[in-house]
């Protein structure tokens, strides 16, 4: 599963794509999930002009790095969210890659209640429609008050007749579902087509994600279950530390090359 391996961008928040790409692959990673939030990680935004992403196609060409997926999380239930991420769409046409990410609300804050799911779904028909005609792969990420698990995101999938794939994040689950991942990840491993690996520390509402390998999950465990699911998707690793945020751009770059030698140790 190592070959599956990719960092997500927003792990670099508050720092420029280009420290990301760089350091990224320093530290030996070859894909990268673009973080393309507005007002959060906005690494790569749809209203960008031609010139500016085609900048960033030099730049990840320069550094070897393939983008595996836009990361656009969007409010699902606004009217302006679901427009951002029709326009997203074109993102992952442009970067050449099969994956969209969202939740079904905000990137963070999100304590909207979903009381009507069919009108979440009637909302996404815009964008599977839009997805279907492009070749893209719509993916839905555990996270929030309403779809926080795979559990409960495999209801969302089957009313919409595996019109979209479940974005697993391994540590979400504990801070929003107060699951752990393991037997949620069993039930539904065969809808996920994206997985972001993250970890955890402290108590479970607590925002605590440091490097792979330096939290409480077992990661062998984790992909044990994937390779049983014959999950064949790309593996985004994401670093989102405290509240308090890095100290430093070393200090991003030291956790994702520590996260990126303990994966190679163990899953070679």
């Amino acid at each position: 599963m190592f070959h599956q391996l990719a960092i997500n961008s927003n792990t670099y928040h508050g720092y420029s794509l280009e420290d990301a790409v760089k350091g990224a692959s320093e530290a030996g990673f070859t894909q990268i999930e673009l973080a393309a939030v507005k007002d959060h990680t906005a690494h790569v935004l749809p209203d960008m002009t031609e010139d500016e992403l085609k900048g960033i196609k030099v730049l990840l060409k320069d550094y070897g790095m393939t983008c595996v997926g836009i990361g656009a999380h969007s409010n699902l239930m606004r009217e302006e969210g679901i427009t951002n991420l029709v326009k997203s769409i074109d993102l992952a046409t442009f970067f050449d890659c099969q994956y969209v990410i969202t939740a079904t609300g905000d990137a963070h804050n999100d304590s909207d209640v979903i009381e009507d799911e069919k009108r979440l779904v009637e909302n996404l028909e815009p964008v599977l429609k839009k997805c279907e005609e492009l070749g893209k792969t719509l993916t839905i990420e555990t996270h929030g008050n309403n779809f926080a698990t795979g559990l409960t995101l495999i209801k969302l999938t089957q009313a919409l007749n595996n019109r979209i794939k479940i974005n697993y994040d391994t540590a979400n689950v504990i801070l929003y579902g107060n699951v752990l991942p393991y037997e949620d990840l069993e039930f539904c491993v065969g809808e996920i087509e994206f997985v972001h690996l993250k970890d955890k520390l402290g108590a479970t509402n607590e925002w605590n994600f440091p490097a792979i390998g330096d939290g409480n999950l077992d990661f062998n465990r984790i992909f044990n279950i994937l390779e049983k699911g014959n999950y064949q998707g790309p593996i985004s690793v994401e670093i989102e530390f405290t509240p308090a945020g890095p100290e430093s751009l070393s200090e991003v770059n030291e956790a994702v090359k520590r996260s990126f030698n303990y994966l190679k140790s163990i899953r070679v």
